[in-house]
């Protein structure tokens, strides 16, 4: 790709952008969130078309008008949320789409034999009569690759393949990719994960700001200098932090149980306890029951059975502001679900759980002048990059978003800090600084629940980690004793003995 260049409506995603990919390699894409990675393989894909550059393929100048035609030539992508339609089978989802020759008729059995040698050659081993909402996501992943490949793919895109995955079943996926480019495939693999990137690519071309910062060959760089490239400064990787300081008991659960939106039980008589000065972390891939767990504690899903003691007051389905006001603070999975108001200002976000309480009100009547000053003293303070505090919040990057939801609660000086992924899809830089102020109320003596799917942060930040697997607390280890295989296998289903 030569001189690429895509613009959207006040931002210049990708600016004069060279790429080259060599036939058998594993290219990884790095960058922060919005360095212009995935704008770039949209490009490829031709699912955008550049504003100016050009593509050239084998060596040809292409235009790549549609995702049609880059099948056509043999460029595949498996996008970071899946394409797949649940309730068809894996073959009608291979062929969905596709002309079978002549035929008008459609021929399964034909298509469910060519996916079972497929799968043979490229280690892909998928049954190609299986209902697709009834496979695991790392099955479901094998569909999507197989499904380029059954295409015809030369050239595969993985756009942030991993988010979804466990530590084991990113092994798999690794050995995959290795076994396809030994078979002459070539493989572009979009990340922000320095680990995975290191572990798995032959060259890397880092983007910053939509520019190429440089391409590097992967064995002559390590993590630091990557992330060194990739925000423009020096990074922390792992969180510093001095030993934990447990005080009292804040949060108590016992035996909780809880439905999902499906009326079926997601968290099955779970128990765990957080004390003061604290991070308890709870690891699991998504979808195994933390949403409805939080719901449950944050009075936004009522608990079928079970109790929830919270400072010593059994809180169990108590209503969110009530919580609020005993002193609990939640930075939800969704922020713009849950989290912020889009096209309300960043001044009104600011006081979203506190406008109706002095001195934001009097009288019932808003106080401007001390909600502007407010406003301005957290953007100043956590450091939230915009021009006003009238500015929608959803005019700001993911970060600084997620920086409006962090000053809202922590302002509160809470002690309970309830947090879901806080850093998903958060640059280096971003999550480092989130990093820091998880740490810091903790040492001020704060109780701190911490959800996520990303490992390395569990294990960075962690002082005592959970593992919960179908709505199942699997085991709890304290940090020190923490060993990422046996984590791995508890967040698929093995319990700890």
């Amino acid at each position: 790709m030569k001189g690429v260049r895509k613009e959207f409506p006040g931002l210049v995603a990708n600016d004069n952008v060279n790429l080259q990919v060599k036939k058998g390699e594993i290219h990884a894409l790095l960058g922060e969130n919005g360095a212009g990675k995935s704008t770039l393989m949209n490009i490829l894909y031709g699912l955008y078309q550049a504003d100016a550059g050009q593509i050239l393929y084998k060596g040809q100048q292409v235009e790549v008008s549609s995702p049609r035609k880059a099948i056509e030539m043999g460029i595949g992508m498996v996008h970071q949320h899946f394409m797949l339609i649940p309730a068809l089978t894996v073959a009608e989802n291979m062929i969905l789409g596709m002309q079978e020759g002549k035929n008008p008729l459609l021929n399964l059995k034909e298509a469910e034999k060519r996916i079972r040698e497929l799968g043979k050659k490229f280690g892909l081993v998928v049954d190609p009569t299986a209902v697709v909402w009834q496979l695991s996501v790392g099955e479901q992943q094998r569909v999507e690759i197989l499904k380029a490949l059954y295409r015809g793919a030369e050239i595969l895109i993985l756009d942030e393949p991993t988010a979804v995955l466990t530590p084991q079943e990113t092994d798999e996926l690794f050995a995959i990719l290795r076994s396809l480019t030994q078979q002459g495939l070539t493989i572009i693999f979009i990340s922000h994960k320095l680990n995975e990137v290191k572990a798995i690519s032959d060259r890397v071309t880092i983007l910053q700001r939509g520019r190429v910062v440089k391409t590097v060959n992967t064995k002559d760089t390590d993590q630091q200098e990557l992330a060194r490239m990739m925000v423009g400064r020096e990074v922390l990787l792992k969180a510093e932090k001095a030993p934990a300081k447990p005080g009292d008991k804040v949060l108590e659960v016992k035996d909780l149980e809880v439905k999902n939106d499906k009326n079926i039980s997601a968290v099955k008589g779970v128990s765990f306890e957080i004390k003061a000065g604290e991070i308890f972390g709870l690891a699991g891939v998504d979808g195994n029951g933390q949403s409805e767990l939080i719901e449950a504690l944050t009075g936004l899903r009522q608990a079928v059975s079970g109790q929830v003691y919270y400072a010593g007051e059994n809180v169990t389905n108590k209503p969110p502001r009530y919580l609020i006001e005993k002193g609990m603070a939640h930075i939800p999975e969704d922020r713009h679900l849950r989290g912020i108001i889009l096209n309300m200002s960043i001044k009104e976000n600011m006081i979203m759980e506190t406008f109706y309480q002095e001195p934001f009100s009097k009288h019932h009547i808003l106080q401007q002048h001390v909600i502007a000053d407010f406003s301005n003293s957290l953007i100043e303070e956590y450091d939230i990059r915009t021009t006003s505090n009238e500015l929608p919040v959803g005019n700001l990057s993911g970060g600084n978003q997620q920086k409006v939801v962090l000053a809202r609660m922590l302002q509160r000086s809470p002690n309970l800090l309830i947090l879901v992924h806080p850093t998903r899809g958060l640059d280096v830089g971003a999550s480092e600084y989130i990093h820091k102020r998880i740490i810091a109320e903790r040492d001020k003596g704060c109780a701190v629940l911490l959800v996520s799917t990303e490992l390395d942060e569990i294990l960075s930040l962690s002082d005592r980690i959970g593992v919960i697997y179908e709505g199942v607390m699997m085991g709890i280890i304290r940090q020190e004793e923490a060993d990422v295989n046996e984590i791995g296998l508890m967040m698929a289903g093995a319990k700890r003995l």
